[in-house]
This record gives structure tokens, sequence and C-alpha cells, in this order.
């Protein structure tokens, strides 16, 4: 499978497009002033608990207080807490926490009141950005993504993702990591981390230390809702989470983004630093690729299956509806249940792109084609649960009910992708009043009249809509034929749908536009 990322800059920020086998399946935008993303760190201030909920609200600088809750607090949240101030007070120098003792941990069922105060500063994490009316969901148990790796401050163990099955390659890399990571740091080894060698792994640790280092030396200094580490750009993070030998180009748009990726790129993977490329064609990078038309097709209510069928995607404020139909796929197959099965796998593969293009989370309700059969129930399950292994977002599948529903649920850290593809209606220019149809053939008859005898064009076309060509060419005399013995011309009716059913164009001979020539009252 080919993998593209397309970087399209604009004036307000850019838009990056994800794309497996020229196939759009992931869109992100990232503003000019896009603040609270997800892995920023924040000195932010406490400015409200709330007893009943067991949480906090904190002040780190946006328009509404973020929300902490105490089981985001993390069990070293003590240590965090005495590094904080003794950084604050200028009085511990090593940022490595080399010499740092650790607090006990807190409790795992305490109340928030017990360990929080009013105005109290501390160092928090945005693990889900702001969404709606809702501000950013805060943690306190920080970590620092890396290319294989991801640093945890204040803890000293060392986990491997479950996704590396191998024992062997567990062991290794355990032990690997056990021997070159520095005490009160933990360690989590990223699936990507398979098979690298030590210098890669060390590599990848020394520069989150290094990133680590750097934001305790601005905490010295920094200000309440302050940033003291923020996550990569979004660009820059999708490459280190999804960059593999499957990555076939990067092609960037802007030249700054462009040398930022690139350097970027020269540092976790130099093997892979040609496939950066800097667009330079005279159309946008979105409309050369096909991107526009994919967005305006994919993100609508209906969204078309191969092979016919179709899905529509209805978004409610507690849930999301998928409805799946077979369309005209219905005479393709021997049986019904034969079509059923056969547009429900279809249906399957674009539901999960769905999923991930539209970033959509919380509970999906998926509505399958009916099948009787409790193997065919099975396979789409299996077919559903494979295509959202490359999904990132946490997400749980559970197996059809009896009425054929599927429900998902899928974890969420930003605000859903909605693209608006519904376009001003050309006849109305949106205000849903148009010129009565049924004077639009008097009206036409009139301007006819003052072409062919005041203007006294030889050779008239008319371009019309459909409906119209009907209503003038229908039956044996037509209006058509009347024309012809009442101005001794033939006049040509051309069909064009592109034209509202109240409009249309006078042409010449060579298909040129006649303009009509009515003098006014006043002259």
């Amino acid at each position: 499978m080919s993998t593209e990322l397309l970087i399209d800059s604009a004036q307000n920020g850019s838009r990056i497009a994800l794309l497996q086998d020229k196939s759009l399946v992931e869109l992100h935008s990232e503003g000019m002033d896009n603040q609270f993303k997800v892995g920023d760190i924040y000195l932010g201030t406490v400015r409200k608990i709330v007893n009943g909920l067991n949480a906090a609200f904190i002040d780190v600088g946006y328009e509404k207080d973020a929300f902490l809750h105490y089981q985001d607090l993390g069990p070293n949240f003590n240590s965090l807490t005495k590094f904080t101030k003794m950084v604050r007070n200028n009085n511990f120098a090593n940022y490595n926490l080399k010499g740092f003792s650790n607090e006990p941990e807190i409790d795992k069922i305490g109340k928030i009141s017990n360990i929080l105060s009013k105005n109290q500063q501390i160092l928090v994490q945005v693990v889900k950005e702001p969404i709606s009316t809702k501000g950013p969901r805060l943690s306190c148990e920080l970590s620092l993504p890396g290319r294989y790796l991801v640093l945890v401050p204040f803890s000293d163990s060392v986990n491997v993702s479950k996704k590396i099955r191998s024992s062997d390659e567990r062991k290794r890399l355990l032990r690997l990591i056990n021997s070159i990571k520095p005490a009160n740091f933990g360690v989590i080894i990223r699936t990507v981390a398979e098979g690298q060698s030590v210098s890669d792994l060390d590599k990848d640790l020394r520069n989150l230390l290094t990133n680590w280092e750097e934001g305790m030396a601005k905490l010295l200094k920094a200000k309440s809702r302050d940033k003291v580490i923020g996550e990569m750009s979004m660009a820059s993070s999708l490459v280190r989470d999804l960059l593999n030998e499957s990555f076939d180009a990067i092609t960037v748009e802007e030249e700054s983004t462009y040398d930022q990726i690139r350097s970027y790129i020269r540092t976790i993977a130099p093997e892979k630093e040609k496939i950066v490329k800097l667009y330079n064609g005279k159309a946008k990078l979105f409309e050369s690729f096909g991107i526009e038309k994919q967005i305006k097709s994919l993100f609508g209510q209906t969204v078309s299956l191969p092979q016919g069928g179709y899905v529509i995607i209805e978004h409610t404020e507690a849930l999301h509806v998928i409805d799946v139909n077979s369309g005209n796929k219905s005479n393709q197959e021997s049986d019904q249940e034969s079509t059923a099965l056969k547009t429900n796998l279809v249906a399957a593969k674009e539901i999960a792109r769905q999923l991930r293009l539209r970033d959509m989370g919380g509970i999906i309700v998926v509505d399958f084609i009916d099948m009787k059969r409790a193997e065919n129930k099975r396979v789409i399950y299996e077919a559903m649960k494979e295509e959202l292994k490359q999904d990132r977002s946490k997400h749980t599948v559970l197996p059809l009910s009896k009425f054929g529903l599927m429900q998902i649920t899928r974890q969420r850290v930003r605000p859903e992708v909605n693209i608006v593809t519904k376009e001003t209606c050309p006849a109305c220019n949106g205000t849903g009043k148009i010129q009565a149809s049924i004077l639009v053939a008097d009206k036409l008859e009139k301007d006819l009249d003052h072409m062919a005898t005041i203007q006294n064009v030889d050779k008239i076309q008319i371009g019309l809509h459909p409906y119209l060509h009907a209503y003038f060419t229908t039956g044996v005399i037509s209006r058509r034929v009347k024309w012809f013995f009442k101005y001794y011309k033939w006049i040509k009716l051309i069909k064009d749908s592109s034209l509202p059913v109240t409009e249309y164009r006078f042409l010449d001979e060579s298909g040129e536009e006649i303009e009509l020539k009515v003098k006014s009252e006043t002259e």
C-alpha cells in the first residue's frame, strides 16, 4: 500500500491530506494560531475545584477553563508538584531529574480537594483539544512522544507496545531501554521500534530528554498560562507517527514548511529525505492531485460506494448514525443474502475510512443491510475490525446485534472535521425563491419575438433546460413549429441541464451568446 502526504498552504494556515493508494483517508487543518494541541504542556492555575465531579478547572489561557479530573492527575502527581516548585524557586538545576527523589504515589480513589488548592500553579498537558462548547481536557501524567519511544517523567517503568508480538524482540527492547534510560524517567516503546538498532533508539531518547530539559529551563521564568513544551506541527507529528517503508512521497506547497519537514526527516530517517518534494505547479496542490474533488464527494450526507450502493451519515448531539443501502446493486447478485453481504463488505471499508477522515468520535451506530446467516454477520464484524486496524485512535467494535446494528466507540481528541459540501443555488442565489416557472415560457417567447423581429437575427439557437425543451417541442404542431410559420425561421433548441429551469440563452450560429438589446422607456 502506497502512502502519500500532501501539505497545502494558505494564508490562515495549512491543510494536510493523507492518501493511501491515491485515496484520501485523513484530512487535517492547522491554523496559524493553532494553540492547545494534544501534547502541549502549560503552566496552569487552579481556578475552581468541584468536589461533586472530583475535578478542577484550570486556567491555561483558553476562553474557557480546562477540565482536569482526579484520575488524570497520575500516580506521580506529588513528584511533579515538588519538582515544579523546586524549578520555579531555582532550587534545582538538574532538569534531567538526576538526584531527584520521587514522592509517594497518590491514592487511586482519593479526593481532588485534598490534592489541589485554588490559585495553585501546576504543570498540565492537553489530552483533548477544545471541542464545541468545552475547553481543553488536561492531564498531569506528562509524556513526550518521539519516533520510537515515549518519555514519561517521574516514572521508572519500561513498557512495550502490545502490537509487538515476538517475545524475543520484546525482551531485546526491554533490555536495551533499561540499559540506556536515565533514572526517574519511564519509557513506552512504540510499535515502530521493532527491529530498530540501539543507536536509533538511543538517539530518539536523547532528543526527547533535550526537549524536556529545554522546557524545564523555560519553566523557571514562565508565567501562568505560558506554554512550556509545545507539540510539533501537525505535519511533523503525522510524519513522526506514520513514516514507514510504504511512504512514497511528501509533497509540500510552501517552502518554509518544506524545509522544516525535510530537516525533521533528516533527523529521524535520513534515508527518506529524498521523498520530500516541493510543489511548483501552476494550479493549487489539492486541485492538481484531485483532493478538492474527493473532499466534495466524501463529506456530504450521502457517500456513494464503489460498484453501487451508498451510505447515509447522520450526526446527532449524542451519537453518529450510519445507514447502509444497496442502491442499484440488488440486481447484480443471485440472491438477497449475497447482495447484502457484498454491499456490507464494501460499506465496512468505506465506513472505516469515513471514521478516520471525519475524525468521528463517541458512539457510532451502523445499520447494515439485514442478513439472516450468522456466519455472514461474523464476516462483517471481522472485516470492520480489520479495516480499523489502521486507525490510530482508540476504538472498540461490537458484533452485529439481532437487529443488524453494529456499535462502535471511537476516541476523539480533536474537533470533528466537518466540511460543507452544499453550494449556493445558482437559480435563487440562496434566497430559496425563483421567478414563477409558469411565466418563463411567455418571457422566452417575448424575447424571441424581439430577437427575430427587432434585432433581426438570422439563425437563432436557444440553450435551455430539458423541461423547457420538451415543452416547446412536444406535439405534431409544437410551439417551435408555430414559430417557424410566424418568423419563417427554424429555431434550434439545445438542451442544457446546467441551466436552471427559469433561465435560457440565445446563441448565434457559432454558439456565442447573443445579447438582448432592449431599449429603456426613457430613451
